[in-house]
Formats: C-alpha cells, sequence, structure tokens
C-alpha cells in the first residue's frame, strides 16, 4: 500500500480534523493508505474519542467470497492477540454493504514508507527492529499460524520506536490448511519477499518462509534495495533457486560480516539451512543466545566466587586414534583458531560449557553457529549444499592467554564440475518453464 508522507498525531487528529463520513460510531478524518482491496483511514470513535484505523473493502471486491473470507480472516486472526508488536483488531462490522476492520491506530509510518524516505538504515536499528517483529512472529508461530506476507509495508514504526507487524489477511493455519483460500500451485505475497517455495505454492509455506522473508525485510533496510528488483516473477523465481543475489555486504560494505552471514542464513534457497524459528535469527544477528543466562551470580557471591569476565568454553575432539581430547578457550579464542586455520571443519568438534560436558554440535551455540553452518553456494543447484566463499570471518581479537590445540589440516573439498553445473542448470531452467506454464493456464 502507498502512504502519505506524514501521519498527523493524535492531539491534532482528535482536535482539528474535520470528518470525512462516518462507518459505524466512527467519524473519518483521514485516508491515511490505498491498496488493492480498499482503502485505510484514520478515525475517531464518537463514543469515547479514541483514534483508530479503520480498513474499509473497495466495493469492487464484496463480491469475491475469497477476499471476503480472508478480510474476516484477519480480523479473526488479529483479534486473538494482544502482543505489543502487532497491531491488535478491535472490530469488524459492515456499513452500507462495504466490510470493514477497526485496528489500532500506529502513529508513525510503515517500513517502506521510511526506506524511501531515508534510504538504508543504520545496521543496529535496523536489527532493533528486526527484532521486534521477530517477537511477534514468534508468538504468531507459537499459535500455529504463518503470516506469508511479511515485508517493508506490513510493518509500521512509531515515532515512539516501537515496530508492530500488521496485514494477517494471508495468515496460514497450520492444524486446519489454509481453509481453501489458496489454489494449488499458486504463491501469495510479495514475489520479492517470498520464499522460493512460497513463490511455487503458498499451501507449502511454513515458519522458514516467514523467517526468509523477514530475512529480505533486514537486507532491504540495511542495502536500501529490493530483492531481485527489476526482473520478471520467473525470473525472480529462478534467481532465488539459486541464491542469484548480491551479498548485502556487497551494496553496504558497512554491515558487519555477522551480519551478512545471518540474512543471507535467513534467505537460503534451501528451508533446511534457515534458522528453525524467529528466535535463532535474532541469535544469529547478534551472535548469542536471547535466552536467560544459566549462570547463578547469587550463588557465586555466597561462594565468594568473582564471575568470569568472559565466558569460558570447553571443546571436545577425537584424534586419530578415536581418543577424545578437551581443551579450553574463550569464544575470541576459539573463533580466531578457525580464522587462522589453526582448526578446520567445524563438525569434528563439539561444544560444553563444563570439561565434563555435555558437549553438543557448534551449530547449537550462537557464538559459533556461524562457522558450523554453511549457506548454499550462488548461482549452483539449490540443493547444494557447499561452503560459501567468503562465509563471514569473525571481527575479534584473540585470547592469548587460551590455549588451543592445533590440528593436522584436512584436504579441501574438490568442486563440482563444469558438467553437473551446466545440467543442474538446465533442469533449472525446464522446470521454470514448466511452472510458468502451468500458472498462466490459471
Amino acid at each position: 500500500m502507498s502512504e502519505p508522507s506524514e501521519t498527523p498525531d493524535t492531539v491534532k487528529t482528535q482536535g482539528y480534523f474535520q470528518p470525512l463520513g462516518k462507518i459505524g460510531h466512527y467519524d473519518l478524518l483521514k485516508k491515511i493508505a490505498e491498496g488493492g482491496m480498499g482503502s485505510i483511514y484514520m478515525a475517531r470513535n464518537t463514543k469515547d474519542k479514541t483514534v483508530v484505523a479503520i480498513k474499509v473493502m473497495s466495493p469492487n471486491y464484496v463480491h469475491n467470497p475469497v477476499l471476503l473470507k480472508r478480510f474476516e480472516q484477519e480480523y479473526r486472526v488479529a483479534s486473538k492477540f494482544n502482543h505489543p508488536n502487532l497491531v491488535r483488531a478491535l472490530e469488524f462490522g459492515t456499513e452500507n454493504g462495504l466490510p470493514f476492520l477497526v485496528l489500532e491506530f500506529v502513529n508513525g509510518e510503515s517500513l517502506g514508507v521510511l526506506i524511501s524516505k531515508q534510504g538504508k538504515f543504520e545496521e543496529l536499528e535496523g536489527i532493533k527492529i528486526i527484532a521486534q517483529v521477530a517477537k511477534a512472529l514468534n508468538q504468531v508461530h507459537k499459535d500455529k499460524l504463518i503470516h506469508r506476507d511479511v515485508k517493508p509495508d506490513n510493518i509500521l514504526v512509531g515515532k515512539n520506536g516501537i515496530a508492530k507487524l500488521t496485514d494477517l489477511g494471508l495468515v496460514k493455519e497450520v492444524s486446519v490448511g489454509d481453509l481453501n483460500l489458496t489454489r494449488s500451485g499458486r504463491g501469495l505475497g510479495t514475489p520479492n519477499f517470498m520464499a522460493p517455495e512460497q513463490f511455487r505454492d503458498a499451501k507449502n509455506a511454513d515458519i522458514r518462509c516467514d523467517i526468509y522473508s523477514l530475512g529480505a525485510t533486514l537486507y532491504t533496510m540495511l542495502t536500501g534495495e529490493l530483492p531481485y528488483k527489476s526482473v520478471n516473477p520467473l525470473e525472480t523465481w529462478m534467481k532465488k533457486v539459486q541464491n542469484d543475489l548480491p551479498t548485502p555486504r556487497e551494496l553496504n560494505p558497512r554491515i558487519s560480516e555477522r551480519t551478512d552471514w545471518a540474512i543471507r542464513r535467513a534467505m537460503d534457497s534451501d528451508p533446511d539451512i534457515r534458522p528453525s524459528s524467529c528466535r535463532e535469527f535474532v541469535e544469529d544477528l547478534v551472535g548469542k543466545s536471547t535466552r536467560k543466562s544459566t549462570v547463578n551470580n547469587a550463588a557465586l557471591e555466597k561462594a565468594n566466587i568473582k564471575p568470569p569476565s568472559e565466558a569460558i568454553w570447553f571443546m571436545a575432539y577425537n584424534d586419530d586414534q578415536g581418543k577424545q581430547h578437551v581443551v579450553k578457550g574463550t569464544a575470541k579464542a576459539i573463533r580466531r583458531s578457525f580464522k587462522d586455520g589453526i582448526l578446520e571443519d567445524p563438525i569434528k568438534y563439539k561444544l560444553g560449557k563444563s570439561a565434563e560436558g555435555p558437549f553438543e554440535d557448534m551449530k547449537i551455540f550462537p557464538e559459533f553457529r556461524d562457522l558450523a553452518v554453511h549457506l548454499t553456494k550462488p548461482n549452483t543447484n539449490a540443493n547444494s549444499k557447499t561452503k560459501q566463499d567468503g562465509e563471514p570471518t569473525p571481527i575479534t581479537i584473540p585470547d592469548e592467554s587460551s590455549k588451543i590445540t592445533k590440528e593436522p589440516k584436512r584436504p579441501q573439498t574438490e568442486t563440482p564440475s563444469k558438467i553437473y553445473y551446466v545440467v543442474g542448470a538446465g533442469v533449472v531452467i525446464a522446470i521454470s518453464l514448466i511452472i510458468y506454464a502451468v500458472i498462466s493456464l490459471r
């Protein structure tokens, strides 16, 4: 939806705007957005004088049963939530044959408008906003729902800095499917921000599709560029399945390597490589767990033990004879050892918080996940999981007091031959043309 350049503040709304008309017990004050299904107005409740937003369906669509059900679904779903980062639905009704939806009014603008005004966001600012949206999506996912249309235009940022996710009209209920509101083989959402599997068939969308869209939204915020801009839908899909997209750091070198990696992981063509939850995506961005620390500082103080200034990790590995060894070091020292090539192949090593274990795969821990999760290489078959050149190298300073045992280097895996690449590309193009033909006939 397009929005005006400025949204009046609430005080002016209540005191100075003349009504444009009336819907129910609401005076319409100003049109604030226009979209394909209808218009959104700023309105005032004549009973308690509160300011709300009202979405009114266009007369062109009131006889479309699918769109009517989606409109009703948006209210039914949004009214279930009372989350600080989700726009609340307050009321649903019909006036003169036109359905309308009363929503919480957000005194601010959409991310789409903000990006068009100011261009790219600073990295920390962008992550703070996306972390709020991730909390909202996490709640949606806990309720067994998939949003399916996460994008900058559906994220409102108030003047108080609070971000709110809106527009639940395309929500899919995991337990009951899609209420037959989506035809098989049809992708719903916005092509630039959709995961490739959702692009093929929206009925197959799951949590990882929303995470893809969240990553694509952050991509746009930090680069000022739409993913896969200026290409037709078929070419967009082909580029998506091949990860044929400039990395965030290529477009904005000021982006950190960790954030660049986290975005690329969230937007990977292979859903199995993406984070499995919104919490995990935020952990990828910040490089640490979002869960509360298990360290009991009160108990340490009682025992007159000073908490360590930097956590010590214990790393277990087996030598050539199968004997297990355990070494310790800070996160900085361990990461530096991989960066410098002293240690290779993170899959060989497991980490724990004590010398006795338990020891778990490195990808379990946000501090090391970027070392252990290999992204799909661009411009190759989407099922390839070979390590991508230029994976993030941590910007850290090694702890010289921490000793890490040097491991023998392993031979590098050979790259696929050119003929396999050509054949794979041909298969992708053929499948794409078939899908395009099927969609065109519908």
